[in-house]
């Protein structure tokens, strides 16, 4: 494909740091007016291959050329010099600024040397128009606008540079079903007006609508190039982990009501406007789903039952017994025993410039602690089963947390709430932007948890997770649960008409369709 029509090629790109390849000789071809998919498992080489092409990063030995000639990028701002522009996973935005100052934010328009703020407005205006998310006020603060709104912005200030090139690394994982429409909208227009797009997602329903054409890449390589729909999904998937791959749930347990009193249950919860008058159980060694359409009050739930919101009305129990949870704190003491695996882990699970053994073992500081010394054979020994246990790849535990890949990360937010020995654990959408093979082991590790005893509440915005992971799935809609689906109830058609609120024949399952 580099002929008259590559746009844009890379031949033997290596990049290593220190004893970790992240890329060997690897290339790619990329094409004006098509949309090419890059797959691979967290850590094959995607992010390290798509930040030397936007000059974040400069490779060890290979060559780039545009339009044919070569290039070189000593920074992100040669590259979009030159019309390259990235949505990294990593949101870039600045919180205290508005929206129209961080779209702006590389190359503000001036008049007589200030900031001209009415043409900054309709820039940013314009921007936001293009990514299909008008109805964000160009004034608003960042930090007031939740995760979804902000991947938004980050897309409508990428666009407001006019790329040639427009890469996308995970940029859906945080939208809305609603954003996500939107944008494919969006991504479809601009191939039609010949720009080439990156996009890197690992959910597969994605790829399957947008790509044009497909690279698989794998430990630093590209293995595979071929033409979106030419393969199925298990293939894929097998040259993405290099093995054969089936991709099922582990198997749920048959489950006999016993009359136990629950491990943790919620009376008449309200909050804000935002839940109302939610009332449900868990109980030891079940995996329970929150499903309906995302902003329903699925994250409040969760954030309630964690001590996060104030002014909450009703009842927490744990174990039949009221308790007052008024902070997270509270929440994990060994009397209530709760973990919270967050939505953003980069903001809200780890500090990324710490160690990994520092944020392994930050939460469990008070255990393994006595007159306040820490007792390092057990900080290690606890250390070294974690890492074990949830296969946790990393050059070693005194690096960065941040220069794992986005599925190790995860696996560490994941090990440092373990470290407590949690009974009742909550998760936020835990496998955002994480590769299919961590996926896998995930779901593989909250079964064992739950078979150990824990009680688990497990917030989705994949059907196919609630389907294949839980034992019930309440379905959510304006902050209160509308349907309790059990068994074979849980089937997509439920759960979208749930997610609806549409009631009668149709809420149900379908003949012949079972979990």
């Amino acid at each position: 494909m580099d002929g008259a029509a590559s746009l844009f090629h890379m031949e033997g790109i290596s990049k290593r740091y220190g004893g970790v390849r992240a890329l060997e000789k690897a290339d790619l071809t990329v094409t004006a007016g098509s949309i090419h998919a890059i797959l691979g498992e967290n850590g094959a080489g995607k992010s390290t291959l798509i930040k030397v092409m936007a000059g974040v990063v400069a490779p060890d030995e290979g060559r780039m050329t545009l339009d044919g000639r070569e290039v070189t990028f000593a920074s992100p701002a040669a590259a979009n010099q030159v019309g390259i522009v990235c949505i990294f996973q990593e949101l870039s935005l600045i919180p205290e600024l508005s929206v129209a100052d961080n779209i702006v934010i590389s190359d503000p328009p001036k008049r007589f040397g200030m900031i001209d703020r009415k043409a900054q407005r309709r820039i940013a205006e314009e921007a936001l128009a293009r990514a299909g998310a008008s109805d964000i006020h160009p004034l608003a603060l960042v930090k007031d606008l939740p995760l979804s709104r902000r991947q938004m912005v980050e897309i409508a200030k990428a666009l407001a540079r006019k790329p040639r090139i427009l890469i996308l690394d995970e940029a859906t994982s945080a939208l809305t079903a609603a954003d996500v429409a939107k944008i494919f909208g969006v991504l479809k227009r601009l191939r039609g007006e010949g720009l080439a797009l990156l996009y890197i997602s690992h959910r597969m329903n994605e790829i399957a609508e947008l790509a044009d054409q497909c690279t698989v890449f794998r430990n630093g390589r590209n293995v595979a190039s071929y033409a979106a729909g030419s393969k199925s999904d298990n293939e894929v998937v097998e040259l993405m982990i290099g093995r054969e791959y089936s991709h099922i749930f582990p198997p749920k347990p048959v489950r006999h009501q016993s009359g136990a009193v629950p491990v943790l249950e919620a009376r008449n919860l309200s909050w804000s406007g935002r839940l109302d008058n939610i009332s449900m159980s868990i109980g030891a060694g079940e995996v329970v789903g929150l499903g309906g359409l995302d902003g329903q009050g699925q994250r409040e739930l969760l954030l309630a039952f964690f001590g996060v919101l104030r002014g909450l009305s009703g009842q927490i129990l744990v174990d039949g017994k009221p308790v007052s949870i008024a902070s997270p704190t509270a929440a994990s003491e060994d009397r209530v025993g709760m973990a919270l695996i967050p939505e953003d882990r980069k903001t809200e699970g780890l500090m990324l410039p710490m160690t990994v053994r520092e944020n392994l073992s930050f939460a469990a500081l008070d255990r393994l602690s006595k007159a306040g010394v820490i007792d390092r054979g057990a900080e290690q020994r606890l250390i070294d089963d974690m890492v074990g246990l949830l296969a946790i790849k990393t050059a070693g535990l005194d690096i960065p947390v941040g220069a794992l890949s986005g599925g190790n990360q995860q696996k560490v937010v994941i090990a440092k709430w373990l470290m407590r020995q949690p009974r009742i654990i909550l998760l936020n959408d835990p496998t955002r932007g994480i590769d299919v093979g961590t996926k896998q082991e995930l779901y593989q590790l909250m079964r064992k948890l739950a078979d150990a005893g824990a009680a688990i509440l497990f917030y989705s915005t994949d059907y196919d997770e609630l389907i294949g992971c839980c034992d019930r799935v309440l379905v959510l809609y304006d902050g209160a649960i509308k349907r309790e689906l059990v068994g074979a109830e849980i089937t997509e058609h439920a759960l979208i008409a749930s997610a609806l609120n549409i009631h009668g024949e149709g809420s149900g399952p379908r003949q012949g369709e079972g979990a």
